[in-house]
């Protein structure tokens, strides 16, 4: 089975939002073909949580895994600090009140 570029997957996760009226963003572009992919949560009342897929060495399958959570600035701080260390790393960021980012629904 193929696996699906980064990009390719950011815009197809970007238009589910789309759909869904929640609105995303790209922050960091990562490299279009390989790089990983951080989510960040605003809800949009100072604070923020941040996901990144990881591999489920048991089944093989891709995981969205709940990173951090805390004030939004210390959330982008971290992430500043993991784009250093990885050019090529995704940010998106999600910004919803009610928490909604869809990496839990089916297909993502």
């Amino acid at each position: 089975m193929a696996r699906l570029t980064a990009r390719f997957w950011v815009d197809a996760y970007l238009a589910r939002l789309r759909l869904a009226d929640i609105p995303a963003f790209v922050v960091a572009h990562g490299d279009d073909t390989g790089g990983a992919i951080c989510v960040k949560l605003s809800t949009l009342d100072g604070q923020a949580r941040l996901f990144s897929r990881q591999m489920n060495l048991e089944t093989g399958a891709s995981d969205w895994a709940d990173l951090s959570a805390g004030p939004e600035p210390e959330m982008d701080a971290l992430l500043a600090r993991s784009r250093a260390r990885d050019p090529d790393l995704w940010i998106i960021e999600v910004e919803d009140r009610a928490g909604r980012h869809l990496l839990d629904e089916p297909g993502l």
